[in-house]
Protein backbone atom coordinates (compact mmCIF):
# COMPACT_ATOMS: atom_id res chain seq x y z
CA UNK A 1 0.00 0.00 0.00
CA UNK A 2 2.99 2.20 1.28
CA UNK A 3 4.88 1.73 -2.39
CA UNK A 4 1.43 2.15 -4.33
CA UNK A 5 0.73 5.78 -2.45
CA UNK A 6 4.70 6.71 -3.86
CA UNK A 7 4.09 6.29 -6.73
CA UNK A 8 0.88 7.77 -7.10
CA UNK A 9 2.29 10.84 -5.75
CA UNK A 10 5.60 10.99 -8.00
CA UNK A 11 3.37 10.05 -10.83
CA UNK A 12 1.10 13.18 -9.25
CA UNK A 13 4.14 15.60 -9.23
CA UNK A 14 5.45 14.65 -12.78
CA UNK A 15 2.34 15.21 -14.28
CA UNK A 16 2.05 18.41 -12.45
CA UNK A 17 5.27 19.45 -13.41
CA UNK A 18 4.95 18.41 -17.38
CA UNK A 19 3.49 21.12 -19.84
CA UNK A 20 -0.58 20.14 -20.55
CA UNK A 21 -0.15 19.35 -24.07
CA UNK A 22 -3.76 19.49 -24.29
CA UNK A 23 -4.10 22.86 -23.02
CA UNK A 24 -1.18 24.13 -25.41
CA UNK A 25 -2.33 22.56 -28.30
CA UNK A 26 -6.33 24.58 -27.50
CA UNK A 27 -4.58 27.42 -27.25
CA UNK A 28 -2.56 27.52 -30.15
CA UNK A 29 -5.98 26.49 -31.43
CA UNK A 30 -8.27 29.64 -30.55
CA UNK A 31 -5.65 31.88 -30.95
CA UNK A 32 -4.90 31.58 -34.71
CA UNK A 33 -8.63 31.09 -35.97
CA UNK A 34 -10.73 32.93 -37.75
CA UNK A 35 -12.59 34.57 -34.82
CA UNK A 36 -8.82 36.91 -34.45
CA UNK A 37 -8.55 37.46 -37.97
CA UNK A 38 -4.44 36.72 -37.30
CA UNK A 39 -4.58 38.96 -33.62
CA UNK A 40 -4.40 42.54 -36.01
CA UNK A 41 -5.83 45.33 -37.29
CA UNK A 42 -8.73 44.52 -39.08
CA UNK A 43 -12.25 43.09 -37.75
CA UNK A 44 -10.67 43.57 -34.24
CA UNK A 45 -8.91 41.05 -33.96
CA UNK A 46 -6.15 42.19 -31.97
CA UNK A 47 -8.91 43.36 -29.34
CA UNK A 48 -10.52 40.06 -29.46
CA UNK A 49 -7.33 38.60 -28.68
CA UNK A 50 -6.58 40.69 -25.05
CA UNK A 51 -10.36 40.04 -24.27
CA UNK A 52 -9.53 36.60 -24.76
CA UNK A 53 -6.13 36.56 -23.10
CA UNK A 54 -7.41 38.41 -20.23
CA UNK A 55 -10.70 36.52 -19.55
CA UNK A 56 -7.85 33.08 -19.50
CA UNK A 57 -5.85 35.20 -16.69
CA UNK A 58 -8.53 35.85 -14.77
CA UNK A 59 -9.75 31.88 -15.21
CA UNK A 60 -6.32 30.88 -14.29
CA UNK A 61 -6.47 33.07 -10.81
CA UNK A 62 -3.85 35.50 -11.75
CA UNK A 63 -3.76 38.98 -9.86
CA UNK A 64 -3.71 41.95 -12.10
CA UNK A 65 -0.94 44.56 -11.78
CA UNK A 66 -3.83 46.83 -13.14
CA UNK A 67 -7.65 46.85 -13.39
CA UNK A 68 -9.03 44.57 -15.79
CA UNK A 69 -5.14 43.12 -16.64
CA UNK A 70 -5.21 45.41 -20.08
CA UNK A 71 -2.43 48.17 -20.08
CA UNK A 72 -3.79 50.56 -22.76
CA UNK A 73 -2.18 52.45 -25.34
CA UNK A 74 -1.90 53.62 -29.08
CA UNK A 75 0.12 53.60 -32.05
CA UNK A 76 -0.50 54.44 -35.92
CA UNK A 77 -1.00 51.80 -38.47
CA UNK A 78 -2.06 51.40 -41.96
CA UNK A 79 -4.66 48.74 -42.79
CA UNK A 80 -6.07 46.89 -45.70
CA UNK A 81 -9.63 46.18 -44.47
CA UNK A 82 -11.38 45.37 -47.66
CA UNK A 83 -10.76 45.32 -51.15
CA UNK A 84 -7.60 43.36 -52.04
CA UNK A 85 -8.19 42.27 -56.06
CA UNK A 86 -5.26 42.10 -58.83
CA UNK A 87 -5.31 40.68 -62.17
CA UNK A 88 -2.23 40.05 -63.81
CA UNK A 89 -1.92 39.12 -67.45
CA UNK A 90 -5.63 38.18 -67.41
CA UNK A 91 -5.02 36.17 -64.41
CA UNK A 92 -6.99 36.56 -61.06
CA UNK A 93 -4.45 36.02 -57.75
CA UNK A 94 -5.44 35.09 -54.99
CA UNK A 95 -4.57 37.29 -52.05
CA UNK A 96 -1.75 35.58 -49.58
CA UNK A 97 -0.81 32.64 -52.12
CA UNK A 98 -0.40 34.73 -55.07
CA UNK A 99 0.53 38.23 -53.77
CA UNK A 100 0.84 40.26 -50.93
CA UNK A 101 0.59 44.46 -51.16
CA UNK A 102 3.85 45.74 -49.20
CA UNK A 103 2.55 47.26 -45.70
CA UNK A 104 3.51 51.10 -46.20
CA UNK A 105 1.21 50.81 -49.58
CA UNK A 106 -1.86 53.46 -50.17
CA UNK A 107 -5.07 51.92 -52.06
CA UNK A 108 -5.27 52.05 -55.67
CA UNK A 109 -7.71 51.30 -58.26
CA UNK A 110 -6.00 51.19 -61.91
CA UNK A 111 -5.95 49.22 -64.81
CA UNK A 112 -2.83 49.45 -66.61
CA UNK A 113 0.34 48.45 -68.77
CA UNK A 114 3.40 47.50 -67.37
CA UNK A 115 7.01 48.46 -68.03
CA UNK A 116 9.86 46.00 -66.96
CA UNK A 117 12.69 47.98 -65.02
CA UNK A 118 14.55 44.40 -65.12
CA UNK A 119 13.21 40.88 -65.09
CA UNK A 120 11.96 41.27 -61.51
CA UNK A 121 10.60 44.75 -61.55
CA UNK A 122 7.60 46.50 -63.62
CA UNK A 123 5.83 49.81 -63.03
CA UNK A 124 2.66 51.37 -64.00
CA UNK A 125 0.80 54.38 -63.77
CA UNK A 126 0.05 56.53 -60.51
CA UNK A 127 3.43 55.34 -58.69
CA UNK A 128 2.09 51.11 -59.54
CA UNK A 129 5.00 48.97 -58.48
CA UNK A 130 4.74 45.32 -59.91
CA UNK A 131 7.97 42.83 -58.25
CA UNK A 132 8.25 39.20 -58.67
CA UNK A 133 9.86 37.04 -55.50
CA UNK A 134 10.43 33.82 -54.58
CA UNK A 135 8.58 33.99 -51.25
CA UNK A 136 5.87 36.45 -49.79
CA UNK A 137 6.91 37.91 -46.33
CA UNK A 138 3.94 40.64 -44.69
CA UNK A 139 4.57 42.81 -42.14
CA UNK A 140 2.95 46.03 -40.14
CA UNK A 141 3.72 49.79 -41.38
CA UNK A 142 2.92 52.59 -39.28
CA UNK A 143 3.22 54.87 -41.98
CA UNK A 144 1.76 54.94 -45.78
CA UNK A 145 3.79 55.87 -48.55
CA UNK A 146 3.15 57.34 -51.81
CA UNK A 147 3.28 54.76 -53.77
CA UNK A 148 1.35 50.92 -54.24
CA UNK A 149 3.88 48.16 -54.53
CA UNK A 150 2.47 44.35 -55.52
CA UNK A 151 4.88 41.65 -54.61
CA UNK A 152 3.98 38.56 -56.61
CA UNK A 153 4.87 34.71 -56.63
CA UNK A 154 7.58 34.40 -59.29
CA UNK A 155 7.41 30.68 -59.76
CA UNK A 156 3.68 31.24 -61.39
CA UNK A 157 5.15 33.35 -64.13
CA UNK A 158 6.92 32.22 -67.16
CA UNK A 159 6.16 35.33 -69.54
CA UNK A 160 6.59 38.67 -68.04
CA UNK A 161 3.63 40.73 -66.42
CA UNK A 162 2.46 42.79 -69.21
CA UNK A 163 -0.77 44.81 -67.65
CA UNK A 164 -2.80 44.81 -64.62
CA UNK A 165 -5.70 45.55 -62.43
CA UNK A 166 -5.63 46.53 -59.64
CA UNK A 167 -8.12 46.94 -56.65
CA UNK A 168 -7.00 47.72 -53.35
CA UNK A 169 -7.90 49.48 -50.51
CA UNK A 170 -5.91 51.14 -47.20
CA UNK A 171 -6.85 52.78 -44.30
CA UNK A 172 -4.31 54.79 -42.07
CA UNK A 173 -5.21 54.84 -38.75
CA UNK A 174 -3.35 57.26 -36.65
CA UNK A 175 -4.35 56.25 -33.39
CA UNK A 176 -4.91 52.49 -32.95
CA UNK A 177 -6.09 51.62 -29.85
CA UNK A 178 -4.35 48.41 -27.89
CA UNK A 179 -3.31 46.81 -24.64
CA UNK A 180 -1.08 44.60 -23.35
CA UNK A 181 -2.61 42.06 -20.99
CA UNK A 182 -0.76 41.64 -17.50
CA UNK A 183 -1.10 39.36 -14.59
CA UNK A 184 1.36 37.43 -12.15
CA UNK A 185 1.38 34.96 -9.48
CA UNK A 186 2.19 36.85 -5.93
CA UNK A 187 5.41 35.23 -4.42
CA UNK A 188 5.27 33.39 -0.95
CA UNK A 189 8.19 34.47 0.43
CA UNK A 190 10.04 37.10 -1.38
CA UNK A 191 6.96 39.13 -3.39
CA UNK A 192 8.49 42.17 -4.40
CA UNK A 193 10.98 40.20 -5.94
CA UNK A 194 10.14 38.89 -9.98
CA UNK A 195 10.72 36.99 -12.22
CA UNK A 196 9.16 37.78 -15.85
CA UNK A 197 7.54 35.86 -18.44
CA UNK A 198 6.82 37.11 -21.60
CA UNK A 199 5.22 36.79 -25.04
CA UNK A 200 3.81 39.13 -27.84
CA UNK A 201 0.13 38.02 -28.84
CA UNK A 202 -0.09 40.50 -31.64
CA UNK A 203 0.34 38.91 -35.48
CA UNK A 204 -0.06 40.51 -38.31
CA UNK A 205 -3.60 40.77 -39.29
CA UNK A 206 -5.42 40.44 -41.92
CA UNK A 207 -5.25 41.51 -46.14
CA UNK A 208 -8.05 42.52 -47.29
CA UNK A 209 -11.69 40.89 -46.38
CA UNK A 210 -10.86 37.72 -46.79
CA UNK A 211 -7.06 36.99 -46.01
CA UNK A 212 -5.53 36.67 -42.90
CA UNK A 213 -2.16 35.73 -41.37
CA UNK A 214 -2.84 32.78 -38.27
CA UNK A 215 0.38 32.89 -36.97
CA UNK A 216 0.76 29.98 -35.08
CA UNK A 217 4.52 29.84 -34.68
CA UNK A 218 4.48 33.43 -34.30
CA UNK A 219 3.52 33.55 -32.20
CA UNK A 220 0.11 32.09 -30.85
CA UNK A 221 3.28 29.52 -29.62
CA UNK A 222 4.84 31.75 -27.46
CA UNK A 223 1.71 32.80 -25.61
CA UNK A 224 0.02 29.55 -25.42
CA UNK A 225 3.54 28.49 -23.84
CA UNK A 226 3.41 31.42 -21.75
CA UNK A 227 0.04 30.48 -20.51
CA UNK A 228 1.21 26.72 -19.56
CA UNK A 229 3.42 28.46 -17.47
CA UNK A 230 1.18 30.45 -15.75
CA UNK A 231 -1.20 28.01 -15.35
CA UNK A 232 1.38 25.93 -13.57
CA UNK A 233 2.91 28.52 -11.51
CA UNK A 234 -1.08 29.71 -10.87
CA UNK A 235 -1.05 26.08 -8.86
CA UNK A 236 2.46 25.86 -7.53
CA UNK A 237 3.03 29.60 -6.01
CA UNK A 238 7.38 29.74 -5.90
CA UNK A 239 9.44 32.23 -3.59
CA UNK A 240 9.15 34.66 -5.99
CA UNK A 241 7.06 36.45 -7.63
CA UNK A 242 5.67 35.22 -11.75
CA UNK A 243 4.88 37.58 -14.31
CA UNK A 244 3.07 37.51 -17.58
CA UNK A 245 3.01 39.93 -19.91
CA UNK A 246 1.66 39.29 -23.62
CA UNK A 247 2.38 42.34 -25.20
CA UNK A 248 0.65 43.91 -28.65
CA UNK A 249 2.10 45.89 -31.34
CA UNK A 250 5.65 43.46 -31.42
CA UNK A 251 5.24 43.54 -34.77
CA UNK A 252 4.81 47.29 -35.46
CA UNK A 253 8.61 47.81 -34.20
CA UNK A 254 8.22 46.32 -30.40
CA UNK A 255 5.99 48.97 -29.08
CA UNK A 256 4.03 47.34 -26.99
CA UNK A 257 6.99 46.33 -24.85
CA UNK A 258 8.51 50.22 -25.21
CA UNK A 259 5.19 51.56 -24.18
CA UNK A 260 5.52 49.34 -20.81
CA UNK A 261 9.10 49.86 -20.07
CA UNK A 262 8.73 53.53 -20.26
CA UNK A 263 5.49 53.02 -18.38
CA UNK A 264 5.92 49.73 -16.36
CA UNK A 265 3.31 48.27 -13.68
CA UNK A 266 5.85 47.91 -11.15
CA UNK A 267 9.22 48.89 -10.48
CA UNK A 268 12.06 47.75 -13.40
CA UNK A 269 14.61 47.18 -10.59
CA UNK A 270 12.23 44.07 -8.82
CA UNK A 271 12.63 42.22 -12.42
CA UNK A 272 15.42 39.74 -11.41
CA UNK A 273 15.38 37.94 -14.57
CA UNK A 274 13.03 38.42 -17.55
CA UNK A 275 12.39 35.25 -20.08
CA UNK A 276 11.02 36.17 -23.85
CA UNK A 277 9.33 33.56 -26.06
CA UNK A 278 8.90 33.95 -29.39
CA UNK A 279 8.99 31.34 -32.49
CA UNK A 280 9.08 28.34 -30.46
CA UNK A 281 7.19 25.76 -31.83
CA UNK A 282 9.78 23.89 -33.61
CA UNK A 283 12.91 22.60 -31.83
CA UNK A 284 14.29 19.84 -34.07
CA UNK A 285 17.50 21.71 -34.37
CA UNK A 286 17.68 23.13 -31.11
CA UNK A 287 17.04 26.75 -29.83
CA UNK A 288 19.01 29.99 -29.44
CA UNK A 289 19.49 32.27 -26.93
CA UNK A 290 19.61 36.07 -27.53
CA UNK A 291 21.53 38.17 -24.79
CA UNK A 292 23.05 34.55 -23.91
CA UNK A 293 26.74 36.13 -24.48
CA UNK A 294 25.43 39.45 -22.33
CA UNK A 295 24.69 37.73 -19.22
CA UNK A 296 27.36 35.09 -19.58
CA UNK A 297 26.33 33.39 -15.72
CA UNK A 298 22.89 33.20 -16.48
CA UNK A 299 23.46 31.05 -19.85
CA UNK A 300 25.89 28.70 -17.86
CA UNK A 301 23.39 28.11 -15.64
CA UNK A 302 20.81 27.43 -18.27
CA UNK A 303 23.30 25.05 -19.79
CA UNK A 304 24.29 23.40 -17.28
CA UNK A 305 20.65 22.62 -15.95
CA UNK A 306 20.12 21.43 -19.83
CA UNK A 307 22.72 19.19 -19.33
CA UNK A 308 21.90 17.63 -16.64
CA UNK A 309 18.54 16.66 -17.66
CA UNK A 310 18.97 16.45 -21.84
CA UNK A 311 16.29 18.68 -22.60
CA UNK A 312 17.01 20.76 -25.31
CA UNK A 313 19.62 19.07 -28.11
CA UNK A 314 21.49 22.02 -28.77
CA UNK A 315 21.47 25.43 -27.36
CA UNK A 316 23.29 28.66 -29.34
CA UNK A 317 23.96 31.87 -27.96
CA UNK A 318 23.42 35.10 -29.28
CA UNK A 319 25.13 38.72 -28.02
CA UNK A 320 22.50 41.43 -28.35
CA UNK A 321 19.81 42.22 -30.81
CA UNK A 322 16.95 44.58 -31.07
CA UNK A 323 14.68 41.69 -32.52
CA UNK A 324 12.09 40.81 -29.98
CA UNK A 325 10.24 41.96 -26.49
CA UNK A 326 13.07 41.76 -24.31
CA UNK A 327 15.05 44.61 -26.23
CA UNK A 328 13.54 47.87 -24.02
CA UNK A 329 13.98 45.56 -20.94
CA UNK A 330 17.43 45.31 -20.95
CA UNK A 331 18.19 48.77 -22.26
CA UNK A 332 16.62 50.09 -18.75
CA UNK A 333 18.90 47.30 -17.18
CA UNK A 334 16.68 44.39 -16.77
CA UNK A 335 18.39 41.14 -17.49
CA UNK A 336 16.82 38.85 -20.05
CA UNK A 337 16.73 36.57 -22.17
CA UNK A 338 15.15 36.07 -25.89
CA UNK A 339 14.60 32.43 -26.36
CA UNK A 340 13.49 30.62 -29.82
CA UNK A 341 13.68 27.16 -31.61
CA UNK A 342 14.91 25.91 -34.83
CA UNK A 343 14.28 23.63 -37.03
CA UNK A 344 10.67 22.58 -38.90
CA UNK A 345 8.37 24.33 -41.32
CA UNK A 346 10.16 27.63 -42.88
CA UNK A 347 6.44 29.39 -42.87
CA UNK A 348 7.25 32.96 -41.48
CA UNK A 349 5.05 35.98 -41.75
CA UNK A 350 2.68 34.09 -44.36
CA UNK A 351 -0.70 32.29 -44.20
CA UNK A 352 0.62 28.99 -44.12
CA UNK A 353 1.52 29.43 -40.50
CA UNK A 354 -0.98 27.23 -39.17
CA UNK A 355 -1.49 25.07 -36.46
CA UNK A 356 -1.82 21.70 -38.32
CA UNK A 357 2.09 22.04 -39.41
CA UNK A 358 3.32 23.16 -36.22
CA UNK A 359 5.14 20.27 -34.33
CA UNK A 360 5.98 22.08 -30.76
CA UNK A 361 9.11 19.87 -31.24
CA UNK A 362 11.03 20.93 -28.05
CA UNK A 363 7.77 22.07 -26.61
CA UNK A 364 7.39 19.68 -23.10
CA UNK A 365 11.57 20.32 -22.64
CA UNK A 366 11.38 23.68 -23.24
CA UNK A 367 8.74 24.46 -20.26
CA UNK A 368 10.69 22.31 -17.61
CA UNK A 369 13.95 23.85 -18.78
CA UNK A 370 12.40 27.41 -18.07
CA UNK A 371 10.77 26.02 -14.47
CA UNK A 372 14.38 24.47 -13.72
CA UNK A 373 15.93 27.63 -14.47
CA UNK A 374 13.43 30.15 -12.53
CA UNK A 375 13.40 27.41 -10.08
CA UNK A 376 17.66 28.15 -9.74
CA UNK A 377 17.12 31.87 -9.91
CA UNK A 378 14.80 32.56 -6.97
CA UNK A 379 17.08 30.23 -4.41
CA UNK A 380 20.99 32.44 -5.56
Amino acid sequence: MKRFVLISILLCSASCFAQDSTYTRRMIAALTSKNFWGRGYTKNGMGRAADYLSAEFKALGLSSFIGDYKQYFSYPVNTFPAKMRVTLNGKKLIPGKDFIVSNESKGLKVNSNLEMIDSLHFKGVQNLQVVLKDKLTWSVATEVRDYTLIEVIRKFFTERPKDVNVEIENHFIENFETSNVCGYVKGTTYPDSIVMITAHYDHLGGMGAETYFPGANDNAAGVASLLSLAKYYAAHPQPYSVGFICFAGEEAGLVGSKYFTEHPLMALNKIKFLINLDLVGTGEKGMTVVNGSVYPKAFELLNKINAEHNYISKITVRGKAANSDHYFFTEKGVPAFFIYTQGGPSAYHDIFDRPETLPLTEYNDLFKLIVDFNKKLMVQ
